[in-house]
């Protein structure tokens, strides 16, 4: 999950500068409207909700706005959104996983496309890159939780495939079919886990050199900068020297 992590910790410092708030929190409200449409509006029994709340809480996104936009799919209100996964290489050679939640499909695949042929990527047919990422939920915890043993046996017992323990905190792993009972068990023991879903997780990373990296960045930015794009994941590891550099 390196790729992953790495890519998306170098993101979430350069949004708390970079990043346009409200464009933020309407790809959060949006996720929030969608997952309390497709289920129940409320969270104790909609695991996706849930989730989505978590996400909208750790971006600092007001209670007021959370709650509209749980009301607006109560009440049958606002766009019914179709959610797309595109795939397409990098530089490098490196594969991207795109999710996108949208009401015109044309406008999103054009402007996705265009993202991707801008930054030196490709977009690829549907299947040409998932088959080297597993779909597998994730529950992440603060690190004043448990050390890392407690943390490691918790996991285990309740079904979890793999735990990373590290100074900023435990991120366990789970096959998709055991994510429900697993984050039900951890919750139960640990209380609310600071971020819990269901990723994209790569196989295996593949290492580019700085240049290339900086260029994967840009397109993974510019990507992620279209409205209708949800989620980005990646199969490349950058160098400590490009962490530290971008990360700065």
């Amino acid at each position: 999950m390196a790729g992953h992590s790495q890519f998306k910790n170098i993101m979430h410092r350069k949004g708390r500068v970079d990043a346009v708030r409200s464009k933020v929190f309407s790809k959060l409200a949006r996720e929030i409207t969608v997952a309390a449409k497709l289920g129940t509006p409320d969270p104790s029994m909609n695991p996706r909700l849930r989730a989505a709340i978590l996400a909208a809480r750790a971006e600092n996104m007001p209670k007021d706005n959370i709650e509209r936009a749980i009301k607006k799919a109560a009440g049958g209100e606002g766009e019914n959104y179709e959610e797309i996964r595109y795939e397409g290489y990098g530089p490098g050679g490196a594969a991207l996983i795109v999710e996108a939640q949208t009401d015109n499909r044309n406008r999103t695949a054009s402007d996705v496309r265009s993202a991707f042929t801008k930054s030196g990527g490709s977009l690829a047919e549907t299947g040409a890159v998932a088959f080297m990422f597993d779909r597998v939920g994730v529950i992440a915890f603060a690190a004043e939780v448990a050390d890392a043993d407690t943390m490691l046996e918790a996991a285990i017992e309740a079904g979890a495939d793999d735990v990373r323990s590290d100074a900023d905190g435990h991120e366990v792993t789970c096959a998709q079919d055991a994510y429900g009972d697993v984050s039900k068990a951890l919750e139960g023991r640990f209380g609310e886990p600071r971020r819990t879903g269901l990723i994209w997780k790569a196989q295996n990373t593949i290492d580019v050199d700085d240049e290339t990296g900086e260029k994967l960045i840009r397109l993974v930015e510019v990507i992620e900068d279209q409205d209708d794009v949800q989620n980005v994941y990646v199969n490349f590891a950058l160098s400590d020297a490009l962490v530290e550099k971008m990360g700065a």
